[in-house]
């Protein structure tokens, strides 16, 4: 009889095959695009690139404490430790091009979408000059006001159609229309179905630990327009709906006493310590900044409406739209606290975090702490201030409760 593995069980299985796959199809001479994790993946998956994610492969170097070895690298290549971390370890490892954690081949196209940072421009570039292999770049400027305006979409749409023209020349075959829609539709179905697993942590008692919802990042990101991503999220939401009609809270042996708001990427290298403080204090992370980032939706055959959704993200979007958002998770995910990451490589991010807290206290009474780390550079963090910094938030939630304010 043939064991049903669960969603977190198929997720590893999942991981280790998508890099297995990278690699047969390099060996297979069949052509190898490294993106950023928000690039338009729809049009690299029509045209039969097999596409790795730099991002997502330094998270798990770090996660998986492998990553000094690639900081120090990039270190006495000349990367000033103030650079992001993802990239001084993926800009290590295109020169080293090994690593215990998992390995990726080298690429024969470099795709760049500027939506998450200006960071991943000239990182990207750097790349495309290191292997000596054309970059298709998609720009999505940033604007300071919250609609994005018509003007915006048909220049994102533009490059998309000029990216387009680009894949035939470098694959040598015209575009498959029609496979384009597939992986539209599919890409639509698998982030709807990862948006209403993340929503059903709204229930009281959460049926999940937050920090699984990290770990179910990496398939959000590598899996969005393949089959096997899909069903992937639909069977997390369908377990998470179990759970909940089963009463069942986040950890078996604990009680949900308080639920918090995270901001800013996890410590990879500290998942499991940073998540421990918070069981051992019942506190469950039931919300963050990131599951709306990869619910791109948009209409199938729309490029206009791909454009729109590709352009839309927080970095895109104005101070004010920001405040909104955290407020709006703040007041759906019933959150007693928040907890912000101010990450040494991603301070386009951080800058913002200040006023963003200063705005959950005045509109929801909503206390935060701060603590000072990093996404995969593991001497910037410390797990003593992190700990002190969730004591002084416990303590500021239970005041709360006490006084009958949450």
């Amino acid at each position: 009889m043939t064991k049903i593995l669960s969603s977190k069980q198929r997720l590893n299985q999942l991981l280790a095959e998508h890099y297995q796959e990278a690699q047969d199809a390099k060996e297979a001479g069949r052509p190898v695009a490294w993106a950023t994790s928000i690039f338009p993946q729809e049009i690299l998956e029509a045209m039969g690139f097999a596409i790795v994610y730099p991002e997502n492969h330094a998270a798990a170097i770090g996660a998986r404490k492998d990553a000094p070895q690639f900081l120090k690298k990039a270190e006495s290549d000349g990367y000033s430790i103030d650079n992001c971390s993802y990239a001084r370890i993926n800009l290590a490892y295109a020169e080293l091009l090994h690593s215990d954690a998992a390995n990726i081949p080298v690429p024969d196209l470099i795709c760049c979408c500027s939506n998450i940072c200006l960071t991943t421009i000239k990182w990207y570039e750097n790349l495309a000059k290191h292997f000596n292999c054309p970059m298709i770049i998609i720009d999505t400027p940033s604007g300071m006001t919250d609609d994005i305006s018509e003007e915006r979409v048909r220049y994102i749409r533009g490059q998309l159609e000029e990216a387009i023209v680009q894949l035939e020349e470098i694959a040598g075959k015209k575009f498959d229309y029609d496979k384009f829609k597939d992986v539209m539709r599919i890409s639509n179905e698998t982030a709807t179905w990862w948006l209403k697993a993340t929503d059903l942590l709204k229930h009281k008692p959460s049926p999940a630990m937050g920090f699984d919802m990290f770990n179910y990042m990496a398939p959000i990101v590598c899996f969005r327009g393949i089959e096997s991503g899909r069903l992937l999220f639909k069977q997390w939401y369908e377990e998470l709906e179990k759970r909940i009609e089963n009463g069942q809270g986040p950890w078996d042996d604990k009680e949900e006493k308080f639920r918090v708001l995270w901001d800013g990427i996890p410590c990879w290298p500290y998942l499991s310590s940073t998540y421990k403080v918070l069981k051992k204090n019942g506190i469950n992370m039931v919300t963050s900044t990131y599951p709306e980032s990869w619910s791109l939706l948009y209409d199938v055959g729309d490029l206009d409406g791909m454009a729109r959704a590709y352009g839309s993200l927080l970095v895109q979007r104005s101070m004010d739209h920001g405040v909104r958002r955290l407020c709006r998770l703040a007041s759906e995910f019933n959150v007693d606290g928040a907890i912000f990451h101010s990450n040494r490589s991603c301070k386009g991010m951080d800058f913002k975090q200040f006023e963003i807290a200063r705005q959950l206290k005045l509109q929801y009474g909503v206390p935060s702490v701060f603590f000072d780390g990093d996404q995969t550079d593991p001497s910037a963090f410390s797990i003593a201030q992190y700990e002190t910094r969730v004591q002084a938030l416990l303590e500021m939630m239970a005041s709360n409760v006490e006084k009958g304010d949450r």
